[in-house]
């Protein structure tokens, strides 16, 4: 739909229709249980050994799991309770088979879902959520960047889940300004330096907890660098002593970050000592070995995967262990598998508790509220941008102009909306479209602005010249029109950015790779899901999928170009706040007819970002 004509028949209809507000004519529950019967099993049972770990990561609020019909999702519908009840069979399998089992979780429990950042004025963003995540017996926990974006998440997390997992939750180069006792501020640990543990089997374990070289912590937060941190003297002494095992759990990428700076510094100490390595942060599936007596497992994002590491200790050898790892599908099929289970026979107590209680909180946030039915599946990656089934594609082209044509004067008068790519963060899938999709889809809270009277001949250079010089160009320190301190949103769009660009290129580098052997042809049909290569010896998948198709994106995009008179036409240049800096200085460039400063800009609507895709489910899916 053309951007101009849409705003005009739009305002039209719905001026004669009354429809301006978000009101669900449906405000029903998501149907949370997919069609198990179509959800592929796993291959093989697991490996076990002496010591054998669970391990999750950038969990990012997924504690009910993936709700929706369309494949991939119901690889990933195991909710959180059903996880607990995995967790509960597996330890008693390890009991049976008198072996170790540990749980580990590497970080990232905020910004995601409803359930961390759904919360009403006042709250504090995953501290219900929390709650039930803090309900399974993990030994190991590190902290992520993401507790650290605000102050009041970061204290929450020092106080009530730290103090929680006591002695478990591991911030070895994170610390935290608080007061003492005598009313003094004092840095301090979030979490703890390190822990030192038996085993059930009673082997020793020294573990750490570590955080990439992270620059974009609140105020009184404070991250140390790794190779500072190997340096300190509390550091030195912890790895004095020779455990059984040293267990480093940590937010960051196992192939491209600072865990040699940490392996090398135990190594120089301790040669043959095994070492088990768990990272996260890049929110994918990988794998390496740094010596024969080790293993670097990273487990995915947003509770679509469990991974799974054991290893059979030798008593002091020199020689290489015998790891074995494994990537699960996280949903209930593959619980039932690996633990000999019945759908009958899995469920626990426990388990149907946290799911009951995770759905009281989901109501109690309003998350079931329906919008709408989206007609179809819109990704982020798996369709090319642009084409019908990209949510980019839909977002710039008809929610954004929608939603705006409900609250604005200027309808009528030809425009061009630019935004960027960044704005949105997961799909949206065919069927009811709630409020937790919004929240999941489109997070950000922007205003719609605008320079009016832009001639048609500049204002049409504007996108393809900010993608050209890339997103990262004119942000603040490097334009005068922007003094003041980088903001939140910066801050994350910054690392979340490089986040996203991390995953798409490995899916494409999955995809590639699959397509490259001779034998990557299912002989039967697969369903389509994670296809892992990694640097481990064997298969690492569980369960064998079709591979995700993953197409790059620009970092930024704009609506169809409004029909006009010729290129001397004037007409609105409208963009998110956020991009203001960049928009601005980009048109200065194109053009030198005038000098357009943020004078020039005035608010286009009042609605604002994240409300976009709930007023156009309210108008188009209903």
């Amino acid at each position: 739909m053309r951007f101009t004509v849409g705003f005009g028949v739009l305002a039209g209809a719905l001026s004669s229709a009354g429809v301006v507000e978000t009101g669900s004519q449906w405000p029903v529950r998501v149907n949370p249980k997919p069609l198990q019967s179509l959800i592929s099993p796993p291959s093989r049972p697991l490996q076990w050994g002496d010591i054998n770990v669970i391990s999750t990561t950038d969990t990012h609020g997924w504690l009910l799991g993936h709700q929706h019909e369309s494949f991939p999702e119901p690889n990933y519908s195991g909710t959180w309770g059903d996880y607990a009840a995995f967790v509960s069979h597996m330890k008693e399998l390890a009991e049976e088979k008198d072996v170790d089992l540990l749980l580990v979780d590497s970080g990232d429990l905020h910004d995601g879902t409803g359930l961390s950042d759904g919360f009403p004025p006042g709250g504090v963003d995953a501290q219900d959520s929390n709650e039930f995540f803090k309900q399974i017996p993990y030994d190991v926990l590190a902290i992520g960047n993401h507790e650290l974006y605000t102050y009041a998440n970061t204290f929450d997390m020092h106080m009530n889940f730290g103090q929680h997992y006591k002695g478990r939750y591991l911030s070895s180069n994170v610390n935290i300004t608080v007061f003492d006792t005598n009313n003094n501020s004092v840095s301090v640990p979030v979490g703890s330096r390190f822990r030192k543990f038996k085993t059930r089997k009673n082997r020793s374990v020294t573990a750490f907890g570590v955080l990439f070289d992270f620059a974009g912590s609140d105020v009184n937060t404070t991250v140390q660098r790794v190779e500072d941190m190997i340096l300190e003297p509390w550091f030195i002494d912890a790895i004095a002593d020779e455990p059984d095992v040293f267990l480093l759990v940590g937010h960051m990428s196992v192939a491209r970050d600072r865990w040699p700076i940490v392996f090398n510094a135990i190594r120089d100490v301790h040669p043959t000592t095994p070492i088990l390595i768990f990272g996260g942060h890049l929110h994918v599936r990988d794998c390496l070995q740094l010596d024969g007596r080790s293993m670097s497992l990273a487990s995915g994002r947003y509770m679509e995967t469990l991974g799974w590491m054991s290893v059979n200790l030798d008593g002091g050898s020199t020689q290489n262990l015998n790891f074995s790892r494994r990537y699960l599908d996280a949903n209930p099929v593959t619980y039932r598998y690996h633990t000999n289970r019945t759908e009958q026979t899995f469920g626990t107590p426990e388990g149907r508790n946290i799911t009951h209680g995770l759905r009281e909180l989901e109501e109690r946030f309003d998350l079931t509220y329906q919008y709408g039915v989206a007609p179809r599946d819109y990704t982020m990656n798996r369709s090319p941008y642009p084409s019908n089934g990209s949510i980019l594609t839909m977002i710039v082209e008809e929610a954004v102009p929608t939603a705006l044509a409900l609250n604005t004067s200027r309808v009528g008068i030809p425009s061009l909306l630019v935004i960027s790519s960044g704005s949105q963060r997961f799909d949206i899938f065919k069927g009811p479209f709630t409020k937790n999709d919004q929240l999941t889809a489109s997070p950000f809270v922007n205003q719609y602005i605008y320079i009016p009277d832009v001639p048609f001949s500049a204002a049409v250079k504007v996108l393809p010249e900010l993608n050209r010089a890339g997103a990262e160009r004119l942000w603040p320190g490097e334009d005068e029109l922007e003094g003041e301190e980088e903001s939140l949103q910066m801050r994350m769009w910054r690392h979340e950015r490089k986040v996203e660009r991390g995953y798409v290129e490995w899916l494409e580098d999955m995809h590639r790779l699959y397509h490259e052997h001779s034998n990557a042809v299912a002989e039967e049909p697969r369903t389509v899901g994670y296809v892992t290569t990694d640097s481990c010896p064997g298969v690492g998948d569980d369960t064998p999928h079709t591979p995700l198709p993953a197409y790059g994106i620009p970092d930024f995009i704009a609506s169809r170009t409004p029909i006009v008179s010729g290129p001397d036409a004037l007409i609105d240049l409208i963009f998110v706040d956020f991009i203001q800096a960049q928009v601005i200085r980009t048109l200065n460039e194109v053009q030198t007819a005038r000098a357009y400063s943020r004078a020039d800009a005035r608010v286009y609507s009042g609605v604002k970002s994240n409300e976009v895709l709930g007023l156009y489910a309210s108008v188009a899916w209903n």
